[in-house]
């Protein structure tokens, strides 16, 4: 039997050298190191529409649409005046606004369990897979938001992804608002890391011209399929989903 069994013997050793040598080759390593995400890229800021809609039936994603419009230009008056504020509370300013414009009432209670929707987001279906295979290539993942930390913790621990993204990080930590240089700049503070080395993952169109402004390479998602912004840059990479992130990063 043994005589029988030294004619395998070769061609053994060529499987299990082939098999140590395709584990000790180095896997490709992807184009930058790390991506630093708008929030709404993550989760959908079209979630609050659910409980809008419950108080206001017929109403809910126009209110849900002049809400989001005016949390953001509300960051751009404090920006320029100089007067930051939490974004939390900036949300529940921006929800009267919009409550008294409609010419509607809305009850203390109500309106705190409208404010209170902005915890708890829903995810895109392609962020948990997305975010996971990047973390899997070795790309460092964190936030660059106007969210409070608050906000962003909160939705993170109820979507079951604070374990997938190394550093929520909020604007508030300098007190700024995107598209601020200086918003921007907290990415590399904390990343160490240079403009050339990090990808910043846009939802609305103006957040990825402040950042390819500031010297990020950017890539937009562009979730509801807008139209770019008309202000002579033009991101460097762009798609409705996710996956295609991952790609450009990681090719």
């Amino acid at each position: 039997m043994f005589p029988k069994l030294l004619r395998y013997i070769p061609a053994l050793c060529v499987l299990l050298l082939s098999g140590s040598m395709a584990t000790a080759a180095p896997n490709e390593k992807p184009r930058f190191k790390a991506v630093a995400f708008d929030y709404f890229v993550l989760f959908d800021p079209n979630s609050v529409v659910v409980e809008v809609e419950k108080l206001f039936p017929g109403k809910g994603l126009e209110i849900t649409k002049q809400w989001r419009a005016k949390q953001f230009e509300y960051c751009f008056l404090r920006s320029l005046t100089s007067r930051h504020e939490d974004f939390f509370v900036v949300t529940g300013d921006a929800l009267d606004y919009v409550i008294a414009l409609m010419k509607l009432e809305l009850r203390p209670e109500q309106r705190r369990l409208l404010v209170d929707a902005y915890l708890n987001l829903k995810l895109w279906p392609d962020t948990k897979e997305s975010l996971r295979k990047l973390r899997k290539a070795g790309v460092r993942l964190i936030t660059i938001a106007n969210f409070s930390e608050k906000m962003l913790r909160k939705n993170a621990e109820r979507a079951g992804i604070l374990d997938d993204i190394d550093m929520l990080l909020s604007t508030e930590r300098n007190r700024s608002y995107k598209p601020e240089p200086r918003a921007y700049d907290l990415g590399l503070e904390e990343l160490q890391l240079k403009k050339a080395d990090v990808v910043f993952a846009a939802f609305g169109g103006w957040d990825a011209y402040g950042a390819k402004s500031f010297g990020y390479t950017t890539y937009w998602v562009n979730r509801f399929d807008l139209p770019g912004e008309r202000l002579g840059l033009t991101p460097d990479g762009t798609s409705n989903d996710f996956s295609d992130l991952v790609e450009f990063v990681v090719r």
